[in-house]
């Protein structure tokens, strides 16, 4: 009887003030919609307030269209919606079943493949089955299109970010229209955690079912301002109890309590959904609520509330939210980071800022450049900010100690390559950091071994640029390009390893998260890298090691000294290969490399010395090309150099980063600039 009561009075209305999206809002139509919405007319009303009226009739055919591409897909959004499909109002019979439970599949994921930005967030599955209670699915799909698009923005992605600037909008209301609680309450903190799910969705999970529908209308009708008007009535009506509480486990169970004591008198729902939804209530001994009677309260206490208010109490939180939440990010990472490197904690965080603002320049440095192109916030705390191979290069140039050295972007090339395991062209804050504190904090050891991988299969490339006036520098594109570069020698083991390390690629788009947790697990129990465990090194990687070590000792003050003593160490090396060949028993003499490797006496001083290494380079390289295949083990490299003291005290020479990072601040820039 009350439901037809309520139809006739709606109907009354729209001979009054139109139907359809001609209707005219007035204060009529929000008493009836505090009154609640009839269930008959529910869905048309939500679709005609929302305006998903407008885009469902702009649009035929689209969601068909979608539930067909996105059927069969496999994703995480899609493990996520299948986790989640058994949860959704499992009291309401309509979800007792496979029909309802389709459905419900059907339109969540035609959602994530239409928004994969967005893809599936907890709470989205709440919400649209109440959707589904009233509308078709196709009118529940653009009533969803319309809550987590215009309605509710940045609601129902992974950091939340609307319904944190909601909440601090709700704090703030509380402070000028609740001044007393704020006054009781030492932290505010409590509103947001304990508001969290009414934002998010929309009291549904705080409410019995056949209450929260209400709410549902009124927001509607009157959108984020009706959640706000509605909380801090629920605050206001409990304020005696929440000023005597001790402590936030007291207050939320006084609003739990609340909450469960809330009915709709004029429901037409089945007795066995009320039952569900109020089973606590013999329990409590707390009176009677009615949900019409709370709304109404809502509306004349706090209906004084503009929108235009809200949206400028969010423009004014949503800076402090994200500032708040990046905050936390780069605490989270420096936290992780610090674990693993000898840096001082304030060298570590200017490193940070250094990466961070690298990649923010690179997104915004080009018109055409995409905004924001690696930045994924539903990323762990570590991927959050990675960088390409070019904004690699300009970090290394302006923080690398061997920054000096004539072949450095070559460098820089290899050691993105080295660091970038997973082959995705982008490495995090973490891979940048460890490979830059082995440049200034590793041992003797630890630096050559470095320099030494960086020369060998994945890291070594060979490189040569297109425009020979630019001698071993290179473009962008030649850069991007050899970074790109898959390593054929290394065959079916290094793609094996990268499916390994990249669980994203298994499967048709499925996201393996078992190889996520092997992969983090191998992180945990992985051991010091053994020496003996590294390839050998051919001859032409061993020349180019050779001529980094030419360019790194270019300008030290023991220049000469070093040039000597890598002729001295090459010749010894060739002189121990030849050694183990013979031992071996060669089928075939073979002529010596020692003889024609040897290295003059003196090293002609100052002027000469560049060209004297040279020639002596490219001797030594020819023979190695004339003669078979020659190797070296990283073991003998390392002996060969310890006897060396120039070596060791070149190697072992202190850099401060400090002098490095001041530089970089003032100059990173001009060096995109150069660039």
């Amino acid at each position: 009887l009350k439901e037809k009561m309520k139809e006739q009075s709606w109907n009354i209305l729209f001979v009054e003030r139109g139907h359809g999206v001609s209707m005219f809002r007035t204060k009529k139509t929000r008493d009836l919609v505090v009154r609640g919405i009839p269930e008959a007319l529910r869905g048309e009303l939500w679709l005609l307030f929302s305006g998903a009226v407008n885009d469902m009739a702009s649009n035929p055919g689209y969601y068909t269209d979608l539930v067909e591409k996105s059927l069969g897909t496999c994703t995480l959004a899609t493990d996520e919606i299948e986790r989640d499909l058994r949860r959704s109002l499992p009291e309401h019979p309509a979800f007792q079943s496979d029909t309802g439970i389709s459905a419900l599949r059907r339109v969540l994921t035609a959602y994530a493949y239409r928004n994969p930005q967005i893809g599936y967030c907890q709470a989205m599955n709440i919400l649209t089955s109440v959707l589904l209670l009233y509308a078709k699915e196709e009118e529940a799909f653009w009533l969803l299109v319309a809550v987590c698009e215009r309605m509710l923005p940045d609601y129902f992605n992974r950091r939340i970010i609307g319904a944190l600037v909601d909440q601090a909008v709700f704090e703030e209301l509380i402070r000028v229209h609740l001044p007393q609680l704020t006054d009781h309450m030492m932290d505010m903190t409590f509103f947001s955690s304990v508001s969290l799910s009414w934002f998010l969705t929309l009291f549904i999970s705080v409410l019995p079912i056949e209450s929260a529908v209400n709410v549902v209308d009124c927001f509607f009708y009157d959108g984020i301002k009706a959640v706000l008007q509605l909380g801090l009535a629920v605050l206001d009506y409990n304020m005696e109890k929440l000023l005597t509480c001790k402590d936030d486990a007291e207050a939320v169970t006084v609003l739990n309590r609340f909450f469960d004591s809330v009915t709709n008198k004029d429901s037409p729902l089945p007795p066995a959904v009320q039952q569900g939804s109020n089973l606590s209530n013999t329990k409590s001994a707390h009176p009677k609520v009615d949900i019409t009677d709370l709304i109404r309260e809502a509306n004349e206490r706090y209906g004084d509330i503009r929108y235009e208010d809200v949206e400028s109490m969010r423009c004014r939180n949503r800076l402090y939210v994200i500032q708040t939440l990046e905050a936390t990010t780069k605490q989270n990472v420096l936290r992780v980071v610090s674990q693993d490197v000898k840096f001082n904690p304030s060298d570590l965080e200017e490193l940070y800022e250094l990466f961070k603002k690298e990649h923010f320049l690179s997104c915004y440095w080009n018109v055409n450049s995409p905004v924001l192109q690696h930045h994924d916030a539903s990323l762990p705390y570590l991927d959050q900010y990675r960088i390409d191979c070019q904004q690699f290069r300009v970090l290394c140039h302006l923080l690398s100690p061997w920054s000096h050295c004539a072949n450095r972007d070559s460098l820089a090339l290899w050691t993105f390559r080295l660091i970038d395991e997973s082959s995705a062209c982008l490495i995090n804050f973490k891979q940048f950091a460890c490979v830059l504190d082995a440049m200034y904090n590793g041992s003797f050891t630890d630096k050559l071994k470095l320099l030494f991988k960086l020369h060998i299969p994945p890291a070594f490339t060979e490189v040569e640029s297109l425009s020979p006036s630019k001698g071993d520098d290179l473009s962008k594109e030649e850069l991007i390009r050899f970074s790109q570069l898959s390593v054929s020698s290394v065959g079916e083991s290094l793609e094996s390893a990268s499916l390994k390390s990249s669980p994203e690629k298994v499967g048709k788009g499925k996201v393996d998260i078992q190889a996520y947790l092997k992969q983090w697990q191998d992180e945990l129990l992985k051991k010091e890298e053994n020496i003996k465990d590294l390839p050998r090194m051919n001859q032409s990687q061993f020349i180019q090691f050779s001529k980094t070590l030419y360019n790194l000792f270019h300008g030290d003050p023991e220049e000469e000294l070093l040039y000597r003593a890598i002729a001295v160490v090459t010749s010894l090396l060739l002189k121990m290969e030849e050694v183990g060949r013979r031992l071996q028993g060669p089928t075939s003499p073979v002529e010596s490399p020692v003889a024609v490797t040897e290295v003059p006496a003196e090293i002609p001083r100052k002027g000469q010395e560049e060209s004297s290494s040279e020639q002596t380079e490219g001797s030594r390289a020819q023979t190695l090309r004339g003669n078979h295949e020659w190797s070296f083990a990283f073991e003998q490299i390392l002996a060969s150099l310890l006897n060396e003291p120039a070596f060791v005290r070149f190697f072992d020479k202190p850099h401060d980063i400090k002098v490095k990072i001041e530089s970089a601040k003032n100059l990173q820039l001009k060096a995109r600039t150069r660039m």
